[in-house]
């Protein structure tokens, strides 16, 4: 465990609450997004109930749990479990228990089964709310208007979620999407005659807030680079433009679900390719030959 200079000085390591509120800290994100939750309902009551939310993440994290266990023969780190367990239980809204179980569910499994070169190709939570919602819009909902227009929410929403950004150090996303959403949302005015306002509206409410957080920055399913991060960021505005033109309703879900994966899928293949045009021009220069032209 790493010490201040003042410690080492006094042969004593740092004090543990300096660890805890560190940006290194892998419970820092789940201890957050808890404290958004507790926000939400304490003052305005957004989810369903407790014990669906409840429901999600138990299922979350026995899912992880067990196909850690089963897959890669290890106990898995159960904050993401947790995160996308608690996304859930905010995200969707229904009546019955049992949409949250199987979000939770999609969600875990997702990560284990649709993989390519050792990575997981969807954010667990957008493709768990997004089968979902495309599955059973009779029986799920997307969280809405359960915070009405109440600003101090968003402050907490923001301020928490900026802390999480600075940790992953992807706040370029964030604002590369907020800015492209409001750059699309007066082509998208122009184009159906809405008045500006109420095209950019969607982007101060709840949904909007944990989604730029919590699923475009995705660490795992994002594309490595700050630029071809916010390229990535971009296009999922423009396909979210595309999509609400055509009267998509849940658009920003749908929107990540295809171009994410589309773009990770895009770079691992072309790391694939460099990594064998490295070993063929390796090879042939320990052959002394001419290495392999590939198309």
């Amino acid at each position: 465990m790493p010490v201040s200079e003042a410690s080492r000085k006094k042969g004593r390591p740092s004090s543990g609450w300096k660890q805890m509120l560190s940006l290194n800290n892998r419970f820092l994100a789940p201890a957050l997004i808890s404290c958004i939750l507790l926000v939400g309902q304490l003052t305005f009551g957004m989810l369903e109930s407790w014990t669906r939310t409840l429901l999600a993440i138990a299922v979350a994290i026995g899912c992880e749990l067990l196909l850690g266990k089963l897959i890669t023969q290890k106990l898995p780190h159960l904050a993401s479990a947790y995160i996308s367990g608690i996304s859930v239980g905010i995200l969707i809204r229904s009546p019955f228990f049992w949409p949250y179980a199987l979000c939770a569910a999609l969600s875990l499994m997702s990560k284990y089964v649709l993989r390519w070169q050792n990575r997981h190709l969807w954010n667990p939570s957008n493709f768990g709310v997004s089968a979902m919602l495309f599955l059973y819009p009779a029986s799920v909902a997307s969280l809405s208007i359960q915070w009405g227009n109440f600003v101090w929410p968003m402050v907490v929403v923001w301020c928490l979620g900026s802390i999480i950004i600075m940790r992953l150090e992807r706040f370029h996303i964030c604002l590369t999407y907020v800015a492209s959403f409001g750059l699309l949302s007066g082509v998208r005015s122009l184009i159906t005659g809405d008045p500006f306002l109420a095209s950019i509206a969607p982007l101060t409410g709840p949904m909007y807030q944990l989604f730029i957080f919590f699923m475009i920055t995705d660490p795992r399913t994002t594309v490595s680079g700050v630029r071809g991060q916010c390229l990535v960021a971009f296009l999922v505005a423009v396909a979210e433009m595309l999509l609400r033109l055509g009267q998509v309703i849940h658009a920003p879900y749908y929107a990540l679900f295809i171009v994410g994966p589309i773009a990770l899928s895009a770079e691992l293949a072309w790391q694939k390719r460099q990594a064998a045009a490295s070993a063929d021009s390796a090879a042939a220069a320990a052959d002394g030959t001419t290495p392999r032209l590939t198309n």
